[in-house]
């Protein structure tokens, strides 16, 4: 893993960690891309993404990560995380999720995340 590459996925992954999307975003190019391939449209731009992000946690406010491996390059980066928590319906959830993020000159350019969508529904319902 490149030194400036994980750095950048420890400070960008913090800010999911504490729920904070407008911190999230500073992270993304200003015509960055977020698509969480669940059968949503991508996010484009830092103000889709801000929403993106602040409606997820609005939909599980003790949303939790867990990280089970992380593979990085020079430009990119993989992440295999299990996220954990309470629907705001009252359903406790536990959803397998992969990242796959590009990154261009020290900022997240594309972000595609993929969850495992039966265990999302489930929880949802």
């Amino acid at each position: 893993m490149t030194t400036a590459t994980g750095e950048l996925f420890e400070r960008y992954h913090a800010c999911w960690v504490d729920r904070d999307p407008g911190r999230i975003v500073e992270f993304h190019t200003d015509d960055s891309v977020f698509h969480m391939h669940s059968g949503q449209e991508p996010a484009r731009g830092r103000a889709a993404i801000r929403e993106v992000a602040a409606g997820t946690f609005a939909l599980v406010p003790d949303l939790t990560f867990h990280l089970i491996s992380l593979r990085a390059g020079e430009d990119f980066w993989v992440a295999q995380m299990q996220m954990t928590g309470t629907t705001a319906t009252g359903n406790r959830m536990c959803v397998d999720l992969a990242d796959y993020v590009l990154v261009e000159d020290g900022a997240v350019k594309e972000k595609h995340s993929y969850v495992d969508g039966v265990a999302m529904q489930a929880a949802l319902a």
